[in-house]
């Protein structure tokens, strides 16, 4: 049976490795490896003494990377949270591109898109864990209605997951991705200029599905202690969730805190400095739309005591 190439198009490639500041022989950290983008750009400025190592849950991405067959690559087959597995101060760089690949989106196998149909599925590794389908199969419409109002900040969430509720009551719960977005079509009765109506209920179901703000979150925490001195964060966030979690970190950890409580106490140690944020240029998004919401963040690691 032949198989499809899904092209993906690599979202801030030349700003990203230039933010990252790659040193030949040093250790970097791809958090999500997708088609390898990033990660082949950063190889491009290793020595044969340098490391790159790459992080993915979906299999298809690893199997990506291993196609690579370059010495110089460490593959896990992890979610990113997975990062504080790594020895503290083991690596110079951190770069994490939260973006869902377009190989992900564009084939209708993977239950992402609601342009195409496929199975309502939406999962980042498709070898474990519930889908969609198999979630909104048990979920109460109180649960439903809360993952879409917080994930999706879909004003619309209540009576979208009343209708779900009732079609699954009736036996007939959407099991592809077309009619899942015909149904919250349904209820949604206005929409964003450009936007399909079942845009925020996907995000929110597929950013719920994959644990994606909270292996986020514990990346963050985890990119503290793996970092050397000196060492850059770099993130490419997608929509306003994620890029509120990651602008909160930096500058929670960008300023100096004092102890209100103890007004001669010296200020916990900063441990990052912010380098600034960038969008993509113009010509990028003109090229590119999907890049057209990007945001990227950097931030470098200050020497600190030792962290537990």
């Amino acid at each position: 049976m032949a198989t499809t190439e899904w092209a993906h198009t690599t979202v801030m490639l030349k700003e990203a490795v230039e933010a990252l500041d790659v040193r030949a022989e040093a250790t970097y950290v791809d958090t999500t490896f997708g088609r390898g983008g990033h990660a082949k750009r950063i190889l491009e400025k290793l020595s044969p003494q340098g490391k790159l190592i790459v992080f993915d849950k979906d299999p298809q991405a690893i199997a990506a990377a291993q196609a690579m067959h370059d010495p110089r690559i460490e593959i896990r087959h992890q979610g990113f949270a997975a990062l504080s597995q790594l020895p503290q101060s083991s690596v110079a760089g951190v770069l994490m591109d939260l973006g869902v690949s377009s190989p992900q989106i564009d084939n209708p196998e993977r239950g992402f898109s609601f342009r195409q149909d496929g199975p309502l599925d939406m999962r980042m590794d498709t070898s474990q864990g519930p889908s969609v389908f198999d979630w909104l199969g048990v979920a109460s419409s109180d649960q439903i209605a809360q993952v879409i109002r917080e994930y999706g900040e879909e004003r619309f969430a209540k009576g979208i997951a009343k209708a779900i509720v009732a079609q699954r009551e009736a036996g007939q719960l959407p099991a592809t991705t077309l009619a899942m977005a015909e149904l919250v079509a349904s209820i949604v009765k206005t929409r964003e200029q450009g936007h399909n109506p079942a845009t925020r209920t996907f995000q929110a179901f597929r950013i719920f599905i994959n644990r994606e703000l909270e292996e986020l979150e514990q990346a963050l925490d985890a990119s503290l202690r793996v970092l050397q001195p000196g060492g850059r964060l770099v993130v490419i966030s997608f929509h306003s969730l994620e890029d509120r979690i990651v602008k909160q970190f930096i500058a929670k950890h960008a300023r100096e805190v004092y102890d209100r409580r103890a007004p001669f106490a010296m200020p916990v140690d900063l441990a990052l400095r912010a380098l600034g944020r960038q969008r993509p240029t113009d010509q990028e998004v003109s090229a590119n739309p999907r890049s057209r919401s990007a945001i990227m963040r950097i931030a470098q690691r200050l020497p600190l005591g030792e962290l537990a």
